[in-house]
């Protein structure tokens, strides 16, 4: 029963952190639907992958980070611990510089690359401008943010995603239907929220000392030839949903037209709520399987993987059925009921629920990995359903079916995953048994 406790003591805060971070585009589309319009709520979701990309980088040096962490502690190695804490966020918010520059020099390229139309271009300009402007915010918050759950104040991680949540919401409203800033005042709200977070972790990590703590360091950067595999598995989890937003963009302009890009913006907001909860539950039992692994409790790392698995599997199952019976009013936060594309997005959303049914398991199954410090088959899963599968389902469902396929893809990429995630399974058992 104390194991249970632990479990949910973890993975709760990180679902809603997860949550919490898959709500601020979210919020962002609902305020600019309503406040400038739809051509500026498709110009958001061309935004969204880079948005992912920048979470991306924040998640491949954290949970690398958290595993070593989390092993270190678990052999009693404090001061390697404190290290590699330290180390990381130099390097986090290093990289994150060097990001904003390239991105701010080359802001048309990118804008073009997204997708970006000549209807949507200053859009997406001034959204993707200025995201870029706080990403080192971002990738330090949520680097903080996992590292206080390893050093075991997973509660502390739910205060400082819920003040940055609120101070979305508000500073949303406030500059978007208020001040009439557009696009650019939601992506300035969503900067300023990532401050906010920024500041609540440093505040905990300055005022508690006892384990993880800022100090002066030894610089140990062949660390990350440990972090960067077991950090890109969790990397691309976060990166597939910017590569598939951008993958499905240009589809859905080639095979249904720019009017596609509405649905799919709805569709990609629900996807990304679930694909965060599934996340969030293997970020939540990362720490302690890493901990008990490093403490050689194989029936406990164990068991922490089964109370995962169906707890991903339950949530999945929720779900569907609650985007199956609440299509309708989900549609209805974004667009008018007369809409012309009211229906036909009510219609998509469903056809495309059917692949949150085998998601979680491959997410949770993956991050199990990674905990276990089994890059390899960690990001045989995530590759998979990231790049490989994702884009052979949609580029060939979608020339053989056309919308159909476009919408009905992403489920058959989770269930050819779903057999690569069983077949990594059963060879893990095996390994066990010689």
């Amino acid at each position: 029963m104390d194991l249970i406790k632990r479990f949910f003591k973890f993975v709760i805060p990180s679902i809603v952190s997860m949550w919490i971070f898959s709500l601020y585009s979210m919020v962002d589309g609902v305020f600019v639907s309503h406040g400038v319009g739809e051509v500026a709520l498709r110009a958001v979701n061309l935004s969204m992958p880079f948005t992912s990309f920048i979470f991306m980088l924040g998640i491949l040096l954290a949970t690398g980070t958290s595993t070593v962490i989390s092993i270190a502690l678990g052999q009693g190695d404090l001061d390697r611990a404190r290290g590699y804490f330290n180390q990381n966020l130099l390097v986090t918010g290093a990289a994150s510089l060097i990001l904003t520059i390239v991105v701010l020099l080359n802001l048309d390229a990118v804008a073009r690359f997204l997708g970006a139309t000549p209807d949507t271009l200053t859009y997406v300009k001034e959204y993707v401008g200025t995201i870029a402007l706080f990403a080192v915010f971002f990738t330090v918050s949520y680097n903080l943010e996992v590292q206080v759950k390893a050093n075991g104040a997973p509660h502390i991680s739910t205060v400082g995603v819920i003040s940055c949540a609120l101070m979305n919401v508000v500073l949303d409203a406030l500059f978007v239907l208020v001040f009439h800033w557009g696009v650019w005042g939601a992506a300035f709200a969503t900067g300023l929220a990532q401050v906010t977070s920024t500041a609540v972790f440093s505040g905990y990590f300055l005022t508690h000392r006892q384990r993880l703590r800022f100090q002066p360091f030894r610089w140990e950067l062949s660390a990350y030839r440990r972090i960067l595999p077991l950090g890109l598995s969790e990397g691309l989890n976060e990166l597939s949903n910017g590569l598939v937003i951008f993958l499905f963009n240009h589809i859905i302009l080639r095979v249904i037209g720019e009017s596609g890009l509405t649905p799919y913006t709805i569709i990609s907001y629900v996807n990304t709520l679930v694909l965060m909860t599934m996340t969030g539950i293997g970020q939540g039992i990362q720490p302690l399987v890493s901990f008990h692994f490093g403490a050689k409790e194989r029936s406990v790392y164990h068991r922490l993987l089964r109370y995962g698995v169906t707890l991903a599997l339950a949530l999945s199952v929720l779900f569907f059925l609650l985007v199956e019976v609440g299509d309708r009013a989900i549609v209805g936060f974004f667009l008018d009921r007369e809409s012309s594309m009211f229906d036909y997005s009510t219609s998509a959303l469903g056809l495309y629920a059917f692949s949150f049914l085998p998601m979680g398991l491959n997410v949770v199954v993956a991050a199990f990995f990674t905990a276990m410090e089994r890059p390899v088959f960690a990001l045989s899963i995530s590759f998979g359903r990231s790049l490989v599968l994702m884009s052979a389902s949609l580029l060939t469902l979608s020339t053989l079916f056309g919308d159909t396929g476009i919408w009905l893809s992403t489920l058959c990429s989770e269930l050819l995953c779903l057999i690569l995630t069983t077949a990594c399974s059963l060879r893990y058992r095996r390994s066990l048994e010689r």
